[in-house]
């Protein structure tokens, strides 16, 4: 069983940054792919970035964010972290990790995961 546990968000002007944590328990962590997804107020789960866990030079973004978030990983510290930059509004919403075993790229839709964190909000002002 892995535990998920994120940290990092809160309140940011639009055009800040924040920069999210998520510490896996339980497990070998190397070998999950991760991701981040969120979910806005009366919108669906959406995916927003992951990263394999075999090759953590492989990584996926939802097209609205590319260019502006970064995933990345550290396993000598079962830790997974998304760089936020230049946020807009749009970019409010719950930001959950999620981690799953994937023997080929990684998926997008949030069923392709078996472990999940509880979420850390994320608000950004105008």
């Amino acid at each position: 069983q892995v535990q998920l546990v994120e940290s990092g968000g809160g309140l940011v002007q639009a055009g800040g940054s924040l920069r999210l944590s998520c510490t896996a328990s339980g497990g070998t962590f190397s070998t999950y792919g991760m991701a981040w997804f969120r979910q806005a107020p009366g919108k669906e789960r959406q995916f927003v970035a992951g990263i394999r866990g075999s090759d953590s030079s492989t990584t996926y973004y939802e097209d609205s964010v590319k260019g502006r978030f970064t995933i990345s990983r550290d396993n000598s510290r079962n830790t997974v972290y998304l760089q936020m930059n230049s946020l807009n509004v749009e970019d409010t919403a719950v930001y959950s990790c999620a981690a799953g075993t994937f023997y080929y790229g990684l998926s997008r839709t949030p069923n392709g995961y078996d472990y999940w964190g509880q979420g850390t909000q994320v608000t950004v002002s105008s």
